[in-house]
């Protein structure tokens, strides 16, 4: 495969430490599932600042990985931003990402580990949305592209010359390493591909009923029952929705609100509610706990407002999540200001 440099910028000598949020951290859930919310973690250097911080995902050295928009009045707008376990910046690059920053995912593949990067092609500083401009990106730990996937032209529910609208928001990976792209904020399709990037089915589509979907945002490959399946966030359809890995439904579950996307470990996943909190499901999909949630109802306008109104032990609009490997839990929000909370496992 082609690779290609995306321009990675190195940690400067001297961090801008992010403002933190009162000096005890409040504490979430119960039992096995108790956390310390550890609100605006990880140190920004001087000249980035958060966008809507939308991914999060963490290698295999303890890295932690973040995709956010960029907020317009930063210096500089890489996108893709890379902590150590405590908090301490390594490097970022994605400048070209800058407004459609979105869906993160990470794989194993031998001895390489490989992010898999989705951008919705929204927020460009001159506006709009084309098909030139959303993508699904594979690229290395240090930025170096090897893979993208743009606009589905061989798909019966778009039109070749690139008229319909496109808009992918996340990505899964099978474990024979097909890849699934949601078109979250386009036509409502998951699209299917090899791992060569070569184009297999697409289904879903804007709907209601059983195989139908209302903003498929977030997805995930399901490997915790005897055969895998994919478990997607239908998100406007306040549910999760099942399908084989061919494209066939077979199920729903509930106990989410606006459900953005999903990862797991040992059995139990997590799952970003953007409606103010953050949702903890077993391995047969049955809520555990949710965590974080805040009922006064007004996340929407609050998530416009600066990083000092926002109430600690409580979310606002999470939209990314992942458990680490000790078993910590890091949320990205989407709020205009960014925010990124460590729930550390008590």
């Amino acid at each position: 495969m082609q690779r290609r440099s995306l321009l990675l910028t190195a940690a400067p000598a001297i961090l801008g430490a992010a403002g933190k949020s009162g000096t005890c951290p409040p504490i979430l859930g119960s039992g096995e599932h108790t956390y310390e919310a550890i609100h605006d973690w990880g140190d920004l250097p001087a000249g980035l600042r958060w966008g809507n911080t939308h991914g999060v995902v963490e290698d295999s050295q303890g890295h932690i990985y973040i995709a956010h928009t960029s907020h317009a009045s930063a210096e500089r707008h890489d996108t893709l931003v890379v902590f150590d376990r405590k908090g301490r910046f390594i490097r970022s690059w994605g400048a070209a990402f800058r407004g459609g920053a979105h869906g993160l995912h990470l794989r194993k593949e031998g001895r390489d580990e490989f992010l898999y990067f989705v951008d919705t092609g929204k927020g460009r500083p001159g506006g709009g949305i084309s098909a030139k401009d959303t993508w699904m990106v594979k690229m290395t730990l240090q930025g170096e592209e090897v893979l993208r996937i743009g606009y589905p032209k061989e798909a019966p529910g778009y039109q070749p010359d690139g008229s319909t609208k496109f808009s992918p928001t996340n990505v899964a990976i099978a474990p024979n390493g097909d890849i699934y792209v949601a078109d979250g904020y386009g036509a409502y399709y998951i699209n299917q591909y090899d791992a060569r990037g070569k184009f297999i089915r697409s289904f879903g589509g804007n709907g209601k009923e059983q195989g139908q979907l209302a903003s498929p945002h977030g997805l995930m490959v399901d490997t915790r029952g005897k055969e895998p399946y994919l478990l997607v966030a239908d998100r406007t359809n306040n549910r999760l929705q099942k399908f084989t890995l061919d494209g066939r439904h077979i199920g729903f579950s509930g106990g989410v609100n606006l459900p953005c996307h999903l990862h797991e470990r040992k059995g139990v996943a997590v799952i970003p509610d953007l409606a103010a909190r953050v949702t903890l499901l077993d391995r047969d999909n049955k809520v555990i706990t949710h965590l974080g949630e805040d009922t006064t109802g007004d996340w929407q306008e609050l998530r416009k407002k600066p990083r000092s109104e926002f109430r600690a032990g409580k979310f606002v609009s999470p939209h990314g999540a992942c458990f680490d490997h000790a078993g910590n839990i890091f949320v990205t929000e989407w709020v205009e200001v960014g925010r990124v909370t460590k729930l550390r496992r008590v």
